[in-house]
């Protein structure tokens, strides 16, 4: 425990996008600043995908935690995991210990949620972390180099063939690139062997893909895929799966041990929050300013906060520049509750939303503007490479996407050695 000081310790659990942001800005105030997270780097997930399909490598996309604090003399950083929090008595349990606070901020993020696959979890290829990224790129390349050895044409094609479960834009970006990789890549590396065997199915229960966005994007974005050779299945649930072969709602199967899922994410949970404190989505409810209903020093950001609005009843959409935002406007009230001030409500400001399919295609809504295809895509680009943390990872980035942009090739063929494919 730490023993009672004027300074005000304001504990930090997670440093994405919310707690990163939080963290930083609070550096110029008189607190002292403490961030929990299982990582000791800061991951850029919009662009996960590309680590999958080797566009980009693991260190292009994570930025070391410690470097980003260096010269913020009031903010720390531990590697440790949350086990519960006891609110009464300002006290969080973790992996490395108790430590207390004054003030609590809940920026833990969050986790795949498999709805009715839950039993199943352990053969599907999930897309939230830079393990997972690897696993995806293992599992493509080892079942390329199976599918060489294989004579039945049935047995070649369940090998190479790819399926993706979710039509949003993590869903999207990954067809995307999985088709440039068959498309331009796979031929030089695998010439011997036939790729028209090769299928990538892009499913979603919803009657359109990126649902969340406008049906212009929707429909730019369906067209983009079919012309990168993309299947896609909307209105179209998966029931089940054994590992080797997808059926369908309407009782089609397809063969397929390479099944990646985008479907579904709900925030991480700690022990320690009354059920009450839940939504029906899982995430906490939050007042006004973010904080926790029925605490007065408990707050939660990004993906673990359901900030209701009237356009958004159920609360925010899981996306960046939700946290962003809430970190940000967090930072002025707590500069007003030390000061003894009334805090102020938060509101949020849509920026809009943006997805990329492939080179040179991409769909951007704005709230007055919405635009698609090259210019779209440099838009996304820019975006994309200023979110990144440090000119490093910014520069190295740019040069990777300069030279796909010329010649689509991609260091594809590292298999990490320690993988073993589901069985």
């Amino acid at each position: 425990m730490r023993a009672q000081s004027k300074t005000p310790r304001i504990l930090i659990v997670g440093c994405g996008f919310a707690g990163l942001t939080l963290a930083k800005k609070l550096s110029r105030l008189e607190v002292e600043v403490l961030v929990l997270d299982k990582h000791n780097y800061h991951l850029f997930q919009p662009l996960l995908y590309q680590v999958a399909t080797g566009g980009l490598e693991a260190d292009n996309i994570a930025y070391p935690v410690r470097k980003i604090f260096r010269k913020m003399n009031k903010v720390f950083f531990r590697m440790a995991e949350v086990i519960s929090i006891h609110q009464q008595e300002r006290r969080v349990e973790t992996s490395i210990g108790d430590l207390s606070y004054d003030f609590l901020v809940l920026a833990m993020g969050s986790t795949n949620n498999y709805f009715d696959f839950e039993s199943v979890k352990d053969k599907l290829l999930p897309l939230k972390s830079l393990t997972d990224a690897f696993r995806i790129r293992s599992q493509i390349m080892q079942n390329l180099e199976r599918a060489l050895m294989i004579k039945d044409p049935m047995e070649q094609e369940k090998a190479v063939n790819v399926a993706i479960i979710g039509g949003g834009p993590a869903g999207l970006e990954l067809a995307g690139a999985i088709a440039e990789m068959k498309k331009y890549v796979l031929p030089l590396d695998f010439p011997e062997l036939n790729l028209s065997r090769m299928h990538i199915y892009l499913f979603e229960a919803a009657p359109r893909l990126l649902s969340a966005m406008s049906e212009e994007a929707s429909e730019h974005a369906c067209k983009y895929l079919e012309n990168l050779g993309v299947l896609i299945k909307t209105s179209t649930t998966v029931k089940r799966f054994d590992g080797k072969q997808l059926v369908l709602g309407n009782g089609d199967a397809v063969a397929s041990d390479t099944v990646i899922w985008t479907a579904g994410v709900k925030p991480v949970r700690i022990e320690g929050i009354e059920q009450e404190a839940y939504l029906a989505g899982k995430r906490l409810q939050v007042d006004a300013f973010n904080r926790l209903i029925g605490s007065t020093d408990v707050f939660a950001l990004g993906d673990a906060a359901a900030a209701s609005s009237d356009s958004h009843p159920r609360g925010l959409p899981m996306l960046a520049p939700v946290a962003i935002q809430q970190a940000e406007h967090l930072v002025k009230n707590f500069r007003l509750l030390i000061s003894g001030k009334p805090m102020l409500p938060f509101t949020y400001k849509d920026k809009g939303a943006m997805a990329t399919i492939g080179r040179k295609r991409a769909v951007v809504d704005l709230p007055k503007w919405k635009f698609q295809g090259l210019f779209a895509w440099f838009v996304w680009m820019f975006i994309h490479l200023m979110s990144l943390i440090g000119f490093r990872n910014r520069l190295r980035t740019l040069i990777d996407w300069s030279g796909s942009y010329f010649n689509y090739d991609k260091p594809l063929g590292i298999i990490i050695p320690d993988f073993k494919k589901n069985d």
